[in-house]
């Protein structure tokens, strides 16, 4: 019912929109006629976090262009598989898509970052470095051999370390482990002699569930207890090392971005700008909430990885970025720039936020 109503107010919204043009402006309405566009997402519908993200941002751009630029959410799997959005836009088979970075590592080893890195940028960090420290410019060229333009478009915040059958007790454990972890940190998992296992994010319980993976990360607490991924594994680990925040990226058909009215790309645009703050304050809120139900309710052991896991792994992230950065040219600028913004950001982060949640305590 509150979907219908959302809709219901949307339709309102863009009839008065078109009504006020008609009668402000009739030669510029009759001459653009209105946009339908699809957006294919790598989320389930209705999935809380990411997928709440991508229908929300759907809706905005719908009212806010006031029907001009009409947008319908296709989940994962309802027009494409998953990870094949990033295709799909490419060619044209949708216009715009929501999903993560990190999934395309294989087209453009740097692509991760955009996401995440490994002992890297917070969500705040990492907005700072796409908007203000050169991140933005450098991933308009990685995506532009593919046809696509990438905005950032919501953030489920800090990560956790993932679900594990067993307890991690030590390094050691690590050997032989197969866990669901795609991007960088499954670069790291795979030099601390585990194996990672790329799969989305619908895929994750079944996987838990039958053997297939030992372990799995997905995001937060909110979106992972929404998953039941507790259910077949009790053991939650933090912190998140390997993506320490969790950027969502809004792609878009860069022939048919450039070819919009400067006033739709601003919607477009300010939409994206708008949910990336929204979800992140939506993640943040939640997150506190359901970690104490895991932990109270649901009989969670939630554990923080040994030392020596830690030392192993913030090790084996400067490797893997030493790695990524020699690939080419351009994944060796996104490294440097990566690095530079994080440099940057932890000299503040000591003095304006460390410091301050070590004086505030538990108070």
């Amino acid at each position: 019912m509150e979907s219908q109503n959302r809709n219901r107010r949307a339709f309102l919204a863009a009839g008065a929109g078109i009504a006020f043009g008609a009668l402000g402006a009739p030669a510029v309405v009759k001459a653009q006629s209105p946009l339908n566009w699809r957006m294919v997402t790598s989320w389930p519908r209705n999935s809380p976090g990411p997928g709440w993200t991508a229908q929300r941002l759907a809706e905005k751009i719908t009212r806010m262009s006031g029907g001009r630029l009409t947008i319908t959410l296709l989940a994962a799997g309802e027009m494409v598989p998953p990870l094949e959005v990033f295709d799909a836009v490419g060619a044209g088979t949708a216009e715009m898509a929501h999903t993560a970075s990190l999934f395309w590592s294989g087209k453009a080893p740097a692509a991760a970052l955009f996401t995440a890195g490994p002992f890297g940028l917070t969500a705040v960090e990492h907005n700072a470095w796409i908007y203000h420290g050169g991140g933005q410019a450098l991933w308009d060229r990685l995506y532009e051999p593919f046809g696509v333009k990438a905005l950032m478009a919501g953030n489920t915040g800090m990560q956790m370390g993932g679900w594990f059958k067993k307890e991690i007790k030590n390094l050691d454990d690590l050997a032989g482990l197969k866990q669901r972890i795609p991007g960088l940190g499954g670069a790291i998992l795979q030099k601390l002699g585990g194996t990672p296992v790329t799969l989305p994010p619908g895929e994750i319980f079944s996987a838990l569930q039958s053997g297939l993976v030992d372990g799995a990360e997905f995001l937060g607490p909110w979106s992972d207890s929404a998953f039941g991924f507790h259910k077949v594994a009790p053991y939650y680990y933090w912190p998140g090392y390997h993506e320490p925040n969790g950027t969502g990226e809004c792609l878009v058909n860069a022939e048919r971005f450039a070819a919009l009215p400067d006033d739709l790309k601003e919607i477009v645009a300010t939409a994206c700008a708008a949910e990336n703050s929204i979800s992140l304050a939506e993640s943040e809120w939640h997150n506190a909430e359901a970690l104490e139900k895991l932990v109270t309710d649901r009989g969670v052991s939630l554990r923080e990885w040994p030392d020596d896991v830690l030392t192993a792994a913030r090790k084996a992230a400067g490797e893997v970025l030493d790695d990524l950065a020699a690939k080419d040219g351009l994944s060796g600028e996104i490294v440097a720039s990566f690095r530079a913004a994080r440099d940057q950001a932890a000299s503040w982060g000591r003095v304006g936020y460390e410091s301050f949640y070590k004086a505030r305590g538990a108070a």
